[in-house]
């Protein structure tokens, strides 16, 4: 399979004490009718999410947030990205995210932030345009 054929692959990841994964789940869904192949996860720290990625092999990782933690989070995952020479790999959130909150995310080095009532047509064309670069 040569670059332009190869799928995207994306890490969507939810924390292991968050129940509340219907939105994550249907944006899994909408990926893989998108033909972008989805590795889907619970984690309990950073480390466990960047070391999915790179057992996975993933081009994306998206992880949801439900009862907060956002912001501890995505920098534990974003420093361990470049601890492992991984920062080339965009990073998305979504789920709960105070509005107040999505600027810093995006200044810390989030590539994309969606919160409620973001279409799953957005968070796919994001990933396209984000990931297509690198293919």
């Amino acid at each position: 399979m040569n670059a332009s054929n190869k799928k995207i692959r994306v890490l969507l990841t939810k924390s292991q004490l968050d129940g509340h994964d219907r939105g994550v789940r249907y944006l899994a869904r909408k990926l893989r009718e998108a033909g972008i192949e989805v590795i889907f996860t619970r984690y309990r720290s950073p480390g466990e999410v960047v070391n999915s990625a790179l057992q996975e092999d993933v081009d994306v990782i998206g992880i949801s947030f439900s009862v907060g933690g956002h912001t501890v989070i995505s920098a534990g995952v974003i420093e361990s990205l470049q601890e492992k020479g991984m920062g080339n790999i965009p990073l998305i959130i979504g789920g709960i995210i105070p509005g107040d909150d999505m600027s810093e995310l995006l200044r810390m080095g989030v590539s994309g932030v969606f919160g409620p009532g973001a279409r799953a047509g957005e968070v796919i064309e994001h990933i396209r345009t984000h990931v297509a670069k690198d293919l």
